[in-house]
C-alpha cells in the first residue's frame, strides 16, 4: 500500500503516481485498467511534468491554498504541471480505462475530480497563467513552474488531452457518490432522532468568513415554518484566503465567524461544519461546532473570536473550548457537510 499526502503531495504521492502510470502503460490493448477515484487524488497521486520537481508542486499547491483558490482553479494548475492528471493517465494507458469516481466537487465535474486523470481537459495553459497571476502573481511561484506555464501558453509545451483525442477514446468515467449522498445520510439520521429536517440542496461555496453568516441567515429564514427541534442540512466547499499565521481550516473558520450571529438569534441553536475526509486544512480536526453558549464560554476563557479570525487561527480558538470535531481520516471525500440545529 502506498499512502500519499493531502492536501500537499509527498514523496509517497509521487511514488504512487509513477506506479499507477507504469501499471496503466503495461496493460494490453484488450485489457482494461480500473481506477477507483475520489476527492484528494490530486495530491495523493502525483507525477510532476517534465522540468518540474515535487518541491515545485508542493510550493505551488501551498501558495494556491494560502491565496484562497477554489478547487477548479487549484486543479487547473495541477493538471498543467502533471504527467498523470488532465487525461494523461488514460492517454498513456496501453488499453481501456474504466473510472468510478466519488466526487468532492460541486457540480461533479469529472475533469476536476482528482484533476481528471482519465478524462479530457478543457482548461488550458493560458487559463493556468491567469490563475497564477490572480492568486499571488508570478513571483509567488517557483521559477520552473512559471516558465513551463508561459511556454505552454505560447504553444511550446504540449497541452493536456482535449475532447476528441483518440488516446482517450477507450476511457469511461462514472460518478458513483458525492455530497448529496452525505446529505442523505445526515437527513436520515436527523429524522430518526426526532428532528424536523430542512434540506438545502444549493451548494455552500465562496470565502468561508463571508459565506458562513450569509448561509446562517438564509437557513434560519427558510426554517421559519419548520417545526422544532429543526435540523438544517447542507453541503459544499468554501475557501479561505490566508492572511494570518494561525492554524485552522475552512470549516473551522466557517463556524467561528458564525458564533456571534448564532448567539444573537436568542434561541437554543448549534452549528457545525465538517470535512467529509476528516481533515480540515493543515489540522487534525474535521471541523468545529458553535452553539448558543460559545461566546459566553469564550469570554470566560478570555478568547476573542475576532482576534483568532484575524490570525486565521480558528483551531486555537476551538481547542481550549473542546469544540473541535475530530473523526480522523475517513478514507473518502465528498466535500463538506454543514448542520444547523434550532430549538
Amino acid at each position: 500500500m502506498i499512502i500519499g499526502g493531502h492536501p500537499t503531495p509527498t514523496e509517497e504521492s509521487e511514488r504512487g503516481g509513477r506506479e499507477a502510470l507504469q501499471l496503466a502503460a503495461s496493460i494490453g490493448r484488450d485489457e482494461t485498467v480500473v481506477l477507483l477515484l475520489s476527492g484528494g487524488a490530486s495530491a495523493v497521486m502525483t507525477v510532476p511534468a517534465e522540468g518540474i520537481t515535487l518541491a515545485d508542486k508542493q510550493a505551488t499547491t501551498a501558495q494556491l491554498l494560502r491565496a484562497g483558490a477554489d478547487i477548479q482553479a487549484l486543479n487547473t494548475v495541477r493538471k498543467h504541471l502533471s504527467g498523470i492528471k488532465g487525461g494523461w493517465l488514460a492517454a498513456k494507458a496501453g488499453g481501456a480505462c474504466r473510472t468510478f469516481a466519488i466526487s468532492d466537487v460541486v457540480g461533479d465535474d469529472v475533469s476536476v475530480i482528482g484533476s481528471g486523470p482519465t478524462v479530457p481537459d478543457a482548461s488550458t495553459f493560458r487559463d493556468t497563467l491567469d490563475i497564477l497571476q490572480r492568486f499571488g502573481g508570478e513571483r509567488a511561484y517557483p521559477a520552473r513552474v512559471v516558465e513551463r506555464v508561459k511556454n505552454g501558453a505560447a504553444g511550446r509545451v504540449e497541452e493536456t488531452p482535449k475532447a476528441g483525442d483518440a488516446r482517450l477514446a477507450n476511457a469511461r468515467t462514472s460518478v458513483i457518490g458525492g455530497r448529496r449522498d452525505a446529505m442523505d445520510g445526515a437527513v436520515r439520521d436527523a429524522e430518526s432522532r426526532g428532528y424536523h429536517v430542512l434540506r438545502i440542496d444549493d451548494a455552500v461555496v465562496g470565502e468561508a468568513r463571508v459565506a458562513g453568516p450569509s448561509h446562517l441567515r438564509a437557513c434560519v429564514a427558510q426554517a421559519a415554518g419548520v417545526g422544532r427541534p429543526a435540523c438544517i442540512v447542507s453541503s459544499g466547499e468554501t475557501t479561505v484566503r490566508v492572511t494570518g499565521s494561525g492554524k485552522g481550516g475552512r470549516n473551522q473558520e466557517f463556524v467561528l465567524v458564525c458564533a456571534a450571529p448564532l448567539s444573537s438569534l436568542g434561541i437554543s441553536a448549534a452549528m457545525a461544519s465538517v470535512g467529509s475526509d476528516g481533515i480540515d486544512g493543515p489540522t487534525d480536526a474535521a471541523g468545529a461546532i458553535v452553539d448558543s453558549t460559545t461566546l459566553e464560554r469564550a469570554r470566560a476563557m478570555k478568547l476573542q473570536p475576532d482576534t483568532f479570525l484575524d490570525r486565521n487561527d480558528a483551531y486555537e480558538f476551538f481547542a481550549p473550548l473542546g469544540d473541535l470535531i475530530k473523526t480522523g481520516p475517513t478514507g473518502t471525500n465528498v466535500g463538506d457537510l454543514q448542520i444547523i440545529l434550532l430549538g
